[in-house]
């Protein structure tokens, strides 16, 4: 099978190498320039040092994604979500079925809609055969090829099919859904949940504290995916309480890590500075809420965190602010 990923970040760099082990792999990356470092160097030393590129990685910088994906038998878009709609513009012709790998609401627009992956799919490129792969994964250990579990969700049997063939591995259990909404809200809003978790362990509020922040923002996942027409159950699967788990307690999340540097009193734009990646729950916390808000769907610890971010509540406002919460029903 011929493989074609779409950006050369870690995730996009780490996929490519765990494909290449059975597969002829296709990275593009956006940048001439770094392009051209891959190629020399056969790593990719800014988004994932000390992993090697194998052969059958070739490295592309084609102005033409459309050309490129009909050479392939699959596409796997891995920019941020921010680059999301162009790229499948580009490719709202392809015969090779596409999956993303970006987690998030679009933001901008005015007025803001907030949409999912799905969503502008429909209106750039209503004909292609597409869905998402999501799931707890941090791109270093796939790369490193330590086990792990994705979902690859669409309604589309053949792309459901084609991601698990071509990706499923001794180390990389790929697991169908076509739940392809629940699937995308449990990856985008898990960021935004992770920051808030990041923040009470930076503040020491101790473990069970943290628990608490989980369970109650897997509850936020749930009622927003169910209000977007998702089914319950997804989100006790990989992309919802996995991957809120995996992000919201792993150190090598940059979503935890945002809200660690908030706690210890670094501002918005020192703490993604020190990244140098992106923190897709940065970017999209407002507009989860604001999407939220338009379905009546109540989101307290989504709402906090982007107060937080605007600089209007302190951390330890904003655990106030949840804390003073009138008593209520779990359920």
């Amino acid at each position: 099978m011929k493989i074609l990923v779409l950006g050369a970040g870690a995730w996009g760099t780490a996929l490519s190498v765990s494909a290449a082990g059975r597969h002829d792999v296709t990275l593009w990356a956006r940048d001439p320039a770094q392009a051209r470092i891959l190629r020399a160097d056969r790593e990719n030393r800014r988004y994932l040092p000390g992993i090697a590129l194998q052969d059958r990685i070739a490295v592309s910088d084609a102005t033409d994604g459309s050309s490129l994906a009909a050479a392939h038998d699959l596409v796997i878009v891995a920019t941020p979500m921010s680059g999301l709609r162009d790229l499948l513009t580009q490719l709202a012709g392809a015969a090779a079925p596409v999956a993303w790998l970006c987690k998030g609401f679009e933001a901008g627009g005015d007025p803001p809609r907030g949409l999912l992956g799905h969503e502008i799919q429909a209106e750039v490129a209503p004909r292609l055969a597409a869905g998402a792969l999501s799931g707890p994964s941090f791109a270093l250990e796939v790369a490193r090829g330590q086990p792990t579990a994705l979902v690859a969700a669409s309604p589309h049997a053949s792309v459901r099919d084609t991601l698990v063939a071509a990706l499923h591995s001794p180390s990389l259990r790929v697991y169908a859904n076509d739940d392809l909404v629940g699937v995308e809200v449990g990856g985008a809003v898990k960021n935004v949940l992770a920051i808030a978790t990041g923040l009470c362990d930076g503040l020491g509020l101790g473990l069970n504290a943290r628990a608490a922040l989980i369970t109650r923002g897997l509850a936020e996942i749930t009622r927003l995916g169910l209000a977007l027409g998702a089914r319950a159950e997804t989100f006790m699967g990989l992309s919802g309480l996995g991957d809120l788990v995996l992000t919201a307690t792993g150190d090598l999340s940059r979503n935890r890590q945002v809200g660690l540097l908030l706690a210890k009193g670094q501002t918005l734009a020192q703490a993604v500075q020190s990244l140098g990646h992106v923190a897709e729950g940065v970017y999209c916390a407002r507009t989860v809420v604001q999407r939220a808000a338009s379905l009546g769907v109540e989101m307290p610890i989504a709402s906090a965190v982007v107060g937080m971010l605007d600089g209007s509540l302190t951390p330890q406002a904003a655990v106030a602010a949840l804390m003073g919460r009138g008593a209520r029903s779990e359920h």
